[in-house]
């Protein structure tokens, strides 16, 4: 057994029973400003665990044991209904603390408080407050921070988010999950948070598959950080084709060892920022299983083995988790 601990929705696991992992799921995300759509009411509960239930038996049957939900914060995220899930599923999911991006998440709320004297050192004292004792008085702990950035560059209110994301990331020794847009400023990213002292290997820069950019890719992987291809089902951004390409060339480049693999998949919408038939067209192959059913077999034909996707899914995520240095 391990001596480092992962912290999932229902407690702490031993690192080495994480088991096969989805990097980037969620159960459940509401849009900033859903709770005033008076014409459309939040999911039922009940109808949500029900959803999540089935989702999780499919995920299972391709032997995954653990997923990342990072819904953060502000995006509607729900850690007691999470850990509701996982109790009844005995699935385990780890969720996060964080705020999203400057341009769709609840930035009107922290500028404003930054103007009362908020700062990068409040909104890491919230996040401290969260890993070490839980979300509210809920008592569920987060496992991973959150960060995300828009564009074109990285302004100040979206800096503030990634130097409160390293100062708690570094008190607590929780790793880094970010979000990126068409796969852009990853680097930069990379660049702020080990700046401020973060290990390489404790961030995964999010949707790197939103980009067919090799130099970009191989520049955050020599720079010590695991890359994100967790889009995958998502053709309405960027086609899978293009997503397979792209890891395979990471791949035969030697750096297998520093990729991470998901979907972003949403499995329940708060409001209707998605109306049905939008959702509809979105979920052809937008499923949590779309990777093993048809991915993995393009990658093989593109001349990835089975023991390189095994180390994606299976390894990968607990020695992310665990901070060990990535093998060369």
């Amino acid at each position: 057994m391990s001596d480092v601990t992962i912290q999932t929705v229902t407690g702490p696991i031993d690192a080495d029973d994480l088991g096969r992992t989805l990097a980037h799921e969620h159960i459940v995300v509401g849009w900033p400003g859903w709770d005033s759509d008076s014409l459309h009411r939040e999911p039922a509960r009940n109808d949500v665990i029900a959803i999540a239930r089935d989702r999780i038996a499919e995920m299972r049957s391709h032997g995954v044991r653990s997923m990342i939900d990072p819904c953060p914060n502000d995006l509607g995220r729900d850690v007691e209904l999470l850990a509701e899930v996982a109790a009844d599923t005995g699935f385990q999911i780890v969720c996060a603390t964080g705020l999203y991006k400057e341009d769709q998440g609840g930035s009107a709320y922290w500028k404003f408080r930054a103007q009362m004297g908020g700062s990068a050192d409040y909104i890491a004292e919230m996040y401290i407050r969260e890993l070490t004792d839980g979300v509210g008085d809920t008592g569920i702990r987060p496992g991973i921070i959150k960060v995300a950035t828009s564009g074109p560059t990285i302004g100040n209110y979206e800096t503030m988010l990634l130097e409160a994301a390293a100062i708690a990331s570094i008190e607590t020794g929780v790793p880094i999950l970010t979000h990126t847009d068409e796969g852009r400023l990853g680097d930069e990213q990379q660049r702020i948070l080990t700046g401020h002292g973060v290990p390489a290997q404790r961030i995964v820069v999010g949707h790197c598959c939103g980009t067919s950019d090799h130099a970009y890719h191989m520049g955050i992987v020599d720079g010590g950080s695991y890359v994100g291809f967790d889009r995958f089902g998502l053709d309405i951004l960027k086609p899978d084709e293009q997503r397979v390409e792209a890891l395979a060339k990471i791949v035969s480049k030697g750096a297998a060892a520093q990729l991470l693999v998901s979907h972003d998949t949403v499995w329940c919408w708060k409001g209707n920022a998605v109306p049905s038939e939008a959702a509809e067209a979105m979920v052809a192959n937008w499923t949590p299983t779309h990777f093993f059913e048809r991915i993995v077999p393009q990658l093989l034909d593109a001349g990835v083995s089975e023991e390189q996707i095994s180390l994606i899914v299976d390894e990968n995520p607990r020695r992310f988790f665990t901070g060990e240095a990535i093998p060369r």
